[in-house]
């Protein structure tokens, strides 16, 4: 059975960044197209960013452009989010999510994935 663990989430002040990564336990993983979503507390769970299984193109939401990257090592089995320029409304539950041989732009809607993680938490204070 495959495993994605996320690690790297934390508390920190607005302005700040963080980088999460996600340890995937999956076979083939240069096969899977990763992506991260988020939940905040009272709200539906969301998109955030998302890389094809080539690691050719990237996706993400507007919210987050120009402020977080994602990016893959395969040879490492993790994806990683680098997030800067924190702010109070990025805080939430951030969770690794894999699908099979799909685009980056097919990674934005959370229906569909082969695995999820457990979520790791940021917290961002003003």
């Amino acid at each position: 059975q495959a495993r994605l663990v996320e690690s790297g989430g934390g508390l920190v002040q607005a302005g700040d960044s963080l980088r999460l990564s996600c340890a995937a336990s999956v076979r083939t993983f240069s096969s899977y197209a990763m992506g991260w979503f988020r939940q905040a507390p009272g709200k539906e769970r969301e998109f955030v960013a998302a890389i094809s299984w080539t690691g050719g193109s990237t996706y993400a939401a507007d919210s987050v452009k120009g402020r977080f990257t994602i990016s893959r090592d395969n040879a490492k089995n993790t994806v990683f989010l680098q997030m800067n320029s924190l702010k109070p409304e990025d805080t939430a539950v951030y969770y690794c999510a894999a699908r099979y041989h799909v685009t980056a732009q097919a990674m934005g809607v959370r229906e569909g994935m082969d695995y999820w993680g457990k979520g790791t938490l940021v917290t961002v204070s003003s």
